[in-house]
């Protein structure tokens, strides 16, 4: 079974399986609550509030245990459980910037010689982590379109993440790498500006979650005109400000395909 995931600084993802903020919580006695992992003699559950920015995400177990939470959420959506040994090939991503550097050890971080067993809301799951795939995080956004993206002259490929934000320069769908890095102005950031914003301006203090409300569901009126109108402003802001990064770096948007 191939599973693909994404390690993002803010959100873990997999193609089917709902996306889970890149937090958990590590605890030697089982915990309330029916999503509890149980790896290794310890429990662990998912939370709210994220890991704080890692540049390599091989430093500790965390990462690890954020994707055994998305392999068994991404084999109950594709209905793929048994309970023998599940074969299983990873599909990961990594930063333009960090990829020839980190590409090896992220590899090896995931892949283990012996199955591996857990037990995921009171289910054993047993896997062997056969193979493990790395590529780069912006040419992989692009790949299901590479058909289409092989008649286009100049297509820039963004991809903006929890921390990053990689871009990638495609000339007739093939990849530039004398063109492509990754700047540290993704989406955290946006929050970390917007909350102190709204601190300083409105005496108000919004959670990520606040923002995600405002932003992406509509509801700002929840939160009333002033609130709603500073967080889409500084939305905007951060907006302008990033594709002001790309034109500095001699990228002009207005020419090819983004």
């Amino acid at each position: 079974m191939l599973i693909a995931i994404d390690h993002g600084n803010k959100q873990v993802k997999t193609v089917h399986g709902n996306a889970i903020v890149s937090g958990v919580q590590k605890s030697k006695t089982r915990p309330y609550g029916r999503d509890v992992l149980k790896y290794g003699g310890s429990y662990y559950t998912l939370s709210a509030q994220r890991i704080p920015y890692q540049k390599d995400k091989t430093t500790d177990e965390r990462f690890f245990i954020l994707s055994l939470f998305a392999i068994a959420e991404e084999i109950e959506a594709q209905g793929a459980y048994t309970s023998g040994l599940m074969p299983i090939d990873l599909a990961i991503g990594l930063p333009p910037a960090h990829f020839g550097a980190q590409n090896k050890a992220f590899v090896r971080y995931f892949k283990r010689k012996d199955p591996i067993y857990f037990s995921y809301r009171d289910k054993l799951y047993s896997i062997l982590i056969r193979d493990v795939q790395c590529y780069p995080q912006a040419f992989a956004a692009a790949a299901m379109m590479l058909g289409e993206l092989a008649t286009v002259p100049r297509a820039l490929i963004l991809d903006v993440g929890g921390f990053t934000a990689d871009y990638l320069l495609l000339k007739n769908g093939r990849a530039d790498l004398s063109t492509c890095d990754s700047l540290e102005n993704g989406v955290i950031l946006l929050y970390n500006r917007i909350r102190s914003k709204a601190s300083s301006d409105l005496d108000v203090l919004l959670e990520e979650t606040d923002v995600d409300a405002i932003l992406l569901q509509g509801q700002g009126s929840s939160y009333g005109e002033e609130v709603a109108a500073l967080v889409e402003y500084q939305a905007q802001e951060f907006v302008n400000d990033m594709l002001g990064a790309r034109r500095e770096r001699q990228l002009d948007l207005r020419t090819g395909r983004v």
